[in-house]
């Protein structure tokens, strides 16, 4: 069973649902986890690189998410704020555990244009299970910054907007860290291909 949507966007909960989450509805929870724990699983496993640690923190989100569902406005999108959920959870889990922070070189602010490319998407180009597992690979050696804004770009297909506002960035350094991702993944899978 799907969600109630509204038609133009698919990921917009109607004002029924949202209801029905607030009151606590176990329902209406069952077929709010069903419709997006896929998309939150992928996400957090792209960004772990495991699927236990991935599975873990994605009970965690939808555990936070029913925690604070009153903090979501109704009828705006639900993807966006869900990943910032899990992106939290994800924080909040690397810091209990302790684990070293990656640093990260400062993005330039000021970028206003929409950075291009002349590399296709080392994501989109994966199709087999070993290119897939080469990707995992690389995406696992970027700077979490970077593995986060390239993956909610080009496997969440979100806009840059999202993405700055997700990770709390200007949108210029958000456009810079999945330039800068792209780049760097595109170099570290050629020389995985030049290995073999």
């Amino acid at each position: 069973m799907t969600l109630p949507t509204e038609p133009s966007l698919p990921d917009v909960i109607s004002p029924e649902l949202y209801g029905r989450l607030c009151t606590g509805e176990e329902q209406a929870w069952f077929e709010f986890v069903q419709e997006y724990e896929g998309r939150m699983y992928g996400y957090l496993y792209r960004l772990e690189g495991n699927s236990e640690d991935a599975l873990d923190l994605t009970q965690e989100v939808f555990y936070r998410a029913w925690r604070s569902i009153r903090t979501f406005r109704a009828g705006e999108r639900v993807l966006p704020w869900l990943y910032q959920v899990a992106r939290n959870t994800q924080i909040e889990s690397h810091r209990r555990k302790q684990l070293q922070r990656f640093s990260l070189e400062q993005a330039r602010e000021d970028v206003g244009f929409e950075v291009t490319s002349e590399r296709r998407s080392p994501v989109q180009a994966a199709e087999s299970a070993d290119a897939q597992d080469r990707v995992q690979r690389a995406l696992s050696q970027l700077p979490h910054e970077y593995r986060e804004a390239v993956v909610l770009r080009f496997v969440e297909d979100l806009s840059y907007d999202e993405i700055a506002q997700i990770q709390g960035v200007a949108i210029g350094t958000a456009k810079s860290r999945v330039f800068r991702a792209k780049e760097q993944l595109a170099d570290l899978l050629e020389s995985v291909a030049d290995v073999h």
